[in-house]
């Protein structure tokens, strides 16, 4: 089981990302509303797991994503991601991030693809 950062401006999707997640069995080590708060928390908590949303204020998901790969490049990212966002999506791939999942959320898929994280 895996310890996970959750950045999302949406308070929404982080709630609904976490239930998912504790009920699979992982444990949400901490949220974050924007990207710039995504990376302090991913430097002060070194979680196993960081899901980024693409679109956030101050800081965007594909500059964090840049910023945390610099630090850690081996870090697992999975980006959050609306859909119709396919060429930010390939962008990111490019970054370094690991996987994806798309709003609205699917419960299997968010189960699988971490689980699949957090066995690599």
């Amino acid at each position: 089981m895996a310890n996970i950062l959750i950045v999302d401006d949406s308070r929404t999707s982080r709630k609904i990302l976490r239930q998912i997640l504790e009920e699979g069995g992982h444990t949400v080590i901490d949220e974050a509303v924007n990207g710039q708060e995504g990376v302090q928390k991913f430097q002060a908590n070194k979680p196993d797991i960081v899901t980024l949303d693409i679109t956030m204020p101050v800081l965007d998901g594909i500059e964090a994503l840049k910023m945390i790969k610099a630090m850690k490049s081996d870090e697992k990212v999975i980006m959050i991601t609306a859909a119709g966002q396919k060429s930010k999506m390939i962008d990111c791939i490019k970054l370094g991030a690991d996987d994806f999942l798309t709003k609205p959320f699917d419960k299997s898929e968010i189960i699988s693809v971490i689980s699949k994280m957090a066995a690599k």
